[in-house]
């Protein structure tokens, strides 16, 4: 079965870091762009991060440039975002997802990071 799991969130404070991960089964991820997405509480889910299975470029949302770090090891089908220097506005339940895994399974459960102040 095509799937891909959340893991790596946790509780910290500002200015601490985390590393999220994203296991992939059930299909070749170097051939698929791959991407982090975020839901905060009472708010729409927003793209944080993504990484082309074409030529490995990146794309950053403003909010997270120069703090978060996504990269992928496709010899153990897994994708990475370091968080660096988190802020309280980072909280929320991160997703990853690719456009065929959304297709076929929309979305996972997610893992929470919370950030405190």
């Amino acid at each position: 079965e095509v799937q891909l799991v959340e893991s790596g969130g946790g509780l910290v404070q500002a200015g601490g870091s985390l590393k999220l991960s994203c296991a992939a089964s059930g299909f070749i991820t170097g051939d698929y762009t791959i991407a982090w997405f975020r839901q905060a509480p009472g708010k729409e889910r927003e793209g944080v991060s993504c990484i082309s299975g074409e030529d490995g470029s990146t794309y950053y949302a403003d909010a997270v440039k120069g703090r978060f770090t996504i990269s992928r090891d496709n010899t153990k089908d897994t994708m990475y975002l370091q968080m660096n220097d988190l802020k309280p506005e980072d909280t929320g339940v991160y997703y990853c997802n690719t456009a065929s895994t959304f297709l076929q399974r929309g979305w996972g459960q997610g893992t929470q990071v919370t950030v405190s102040s």
